[in-house]
Formats: C-alpha cells, sequence, structure tokens
C-alpha cells in the first residue's frame, strides 16, 4: 500500500484539549467543561453558580496555576488596583520611611503602589501622563511641587490626587503635620532653654512644607523679641546641612550661634557632624534641635531633640481621604494639619538646665 505524500496526507484533527500554557479562563473553561462565563463568574464567587460548581472551578484554577489577569480586570472593573506615589529626594531616609509606611497601609486595602522618583523639583507633566498610562486610580504626592497643568491632567482623567507631607497650594487634598506649630514649639524650647543667638539651616523655598517650619519659628522669635542670627541654605540633604556647620565653625567663638535650628533632621545631622569635626562641642557651645525624628536621629551619635512628624497617622489619612475620594470623585478637596509632638534628646540644652 503505498503512503500517502506530504502533499495528500490526511491533516489531523486539532486536539481540543486545553494548552499547555498559562492559564486562562478559557482553558479552564475547557477543563472544566463550562462557559469562559460560568468560570469567570465562579472564580468571583457569583451565587448564580451552584457551590459545587465554584469549588470544582476553584480546585482546577488552583492545580493549574491560574492567576486573574490584571489587564483584563482593570477593564471588567474599571478600577486596575493601582496608586501611584511620588516620592522626593532619595537623600532623605523620611521618604523612604514615608514610603514604607505607604506600602503596609495600602497592601491591607488591597492596593499596591506604582513608585515615581520627582527628586525635589517640579513634577512635570509628563509624569502625571506616565501615571496615567499605568491606570491608576489615584495619586498620592510626597514631594515637589505640582504645577496647575499636571493637577488638571489628573483631574481630567478621574484620577484624585492627595498630597502627604505637602502643603495644598492648588486644587488637591492634602494631609500635613502642623509643620508652622512645630516651628513654633521649637522656638519656645530654645528661648527658654536660654538660646538668644539662633542659626536657622533652610532648605529651598519651593518646599512648601519647610517654608512653613521658618515661618512657625521666626514668627515665635519675633514674638519674643528675637529674630535669628544667622539664615544658611542647607539644599536641603547632609551634604549643605556639614557645609553649614562649617560655616559656623569658622567662625570666631563670640561670633558664633549658641544654636542651630535645622529644619530636617537630615541636614541638621550634617551640621553637627561638621561642628564635632571642628571640636565644638553639642549642645555644651551649640545646641542643635530639627524636624522629622527619622529613625537615625535617636542613634547614640546625634541623639537629636527633634518635631516627630505623626507618619502613621498621616499616611493613614491621606489614604482614607484618596480611598474616598476614588469611590466618589464629587466630594470636596480636604486639608488636614495633625500636631506633631516634641521629643528632648542630648543635642539641645534644656530650660531649667
Amino acid at each position: 500500500m503505498a503512503i500517502p505524500s506530504a502533499r495528500g496526507a490526511i491533516p489531523r484533527a486539532r486536539s481540543q484539549s486545553p494548552s499547555k500554557g498559562r492559564a486562562t479562563i478559557v482553558t479552564l473553561s475547557q477543563l472544566a467543561g463550562v462557559s469562559a462565563s460560568t468560570v469567570s463568574r465562579a472564580l468571583k464567587n457569583d451565587p448564580r453558580i451552584s457551590e459545587e460548581t465554584r469549588n470544582r472551578i476553584a480546585a482546577l484554577a488552583t492545580k493549574a496555576g491560574y492567576t486573574p489577569n490584571a489587564f483584563a480586570r482593570t477593564l471588567s472593573s474599571g478600577r486596575s488596583g493601582l496608586l501611584g506615589i511620588v516620592l522626593g529626594s532619595v537623600q532623605n531616609p523620611f521618604y523612604s520611611e514615608l514610603l514604607e509606611e505607604a506600602v503596609a497601609q495600602a497592601a491591607a486595602r488591597g492596593m499596591r503602589l506604582l513608585i515615581v522618583h520627582a527628586g525635589g523639583g517640579p513634577i512635570e507633566d509628563r509624569t502625571a501622563e506616565a501615571l496615567l498610562q499605568y491606570q491608576v486610580d489615584g495619586c498620592i504626592i510626597t514631594s515637589a511641587e505640582l504645577s496647575s497643568n499636571a493637577v488638571n491632567i489628573c483631574a481630567a482623567n478621574g484620577v484624585p490626587v492627595v498630597m502627604v507631607n505637602r502643603i495644598p497650594r492648588l486644587h488637591a487634598s492634602a494631609v500635613a503635620c502642623d509643620n508652622a506649630e512645630g516651628g513654633r514649639e521649637l522656638a519656645r524650647f530654645l528661648v527658654e532653654g536660654g538660646h538668644r543667638r539662633i542659626a536657622m539651616v533652610q532648605a529651598p523655598a519651593r518646599s512648601s512644607t519647610g517654608m512653613e517650619r521658618v515661618r512657625g519659628f521666626v514668627e515665635q522669635l519675633t514674638a519674643l523679641g528675637l529674630e535669628p542670627a544667622m539664615r544658611m541654605d542647607g539644599g536641603g540633604h547632609y551634604d549643605g546641612g556639614f557645609a553649614c556647620g562649617q560655616e559656623i565653625a569658622k567662625l570666631p567663638p563670640n561670633r558664633r550661634p549658641d544654636a542651630i535650628f535645622g529644619i530636617s533632621d537630615v541636614m541638621a545631622m550634617g551640621a553637627m557632624d561638621a561642628l564635632r569635626i571642628a571640636g565644638i562641642r553639642v549642645p555644651e557651645d551649640i545646641s542643635v534641635v530639627a524636624f522629622d525624628n527619622i529613625a537615625a536621629a535617636s542613634h547614640p551619635p546625634y541623639g537629636l531633640t527633634t518635631i516627630a512628624q505623626p507618619l502613621q497617622a498621616m499616611v493613614h489619612r491621606g489614604l482614607d481621604i484618596l480611598m474616598a475620594r476614588i469611590r466618589d470623585p464629587s466630594l470636596p478637596d480636604e486639608a488636614v494639619q495633625l500636631r506633631g509632638r516634641l521629643i528632648v534628646r542630648r543635642s539641645a540644652r534644656v530650660p531649667g538646665a
């Protein structure tokens, strides 16, 4: 009997068995012998599907290693389960601590974070557009200025924005520490401790939180009949604070300040290290206070007196507002300020000492 050539070969019937590749709704429907829509409803625990069928499909899905397709889920629900978070300078440990808190609290709400690093500068419009391309349900801004156009881009696409650790200057909700009151409390603390020549190590003017801390501090000094002895630009980072400390150390002892207010822990710690290298004692010669209470502030080399931001509460309230706005876009913007806490350590002479 002649063997047919390849051209004349009888075509094989296509196998109806499911593909060996990635498990999908379709392959599960083939395994279960039901429609794809029935599988989809069963996996959503739809009561219209019998409990027996739901259990059978769930067991098949587990055995096949099925995982839901996030993109398909977005199309069907209109939600991605993603929140964008725009971070500030990674040189400041405060933002890594804030991110860790945000990741944990978002996960507890069934949400994931898409991280964008914007440094300390303005958030450009393309950053907002990039977040929208990933179909984020909402956006958390932790640093930098929002251009009005970036806010408009988010608003036009139905993406609510909440600012955490920022003061709102535009149409957006915000949660922040009461930075001005924290500045006032530090000014009172220093003056009550006998300090009169107080230097300020500041950050760039674009930092809304920094400006509020400076405003509160200066207002309180003025109310007590004093003014800053020096204003120095620490650039918002450790190296800038270190450079300011070096400049102070070069001054004759009778012209040096008797206290330094660093508007962030990072800059204050830089200044402290520069003073120590120059043989200037903290707090015996110069007291140092700051703001943020990052983890390193409590470490033995520093023992920094600082205002602790209520980080956990700030993130929690910010997510509350954002999730509410996702559910109901008609809700009005909110601006919330939470009180910080003065933590007295050994970097400053205390009142009555």
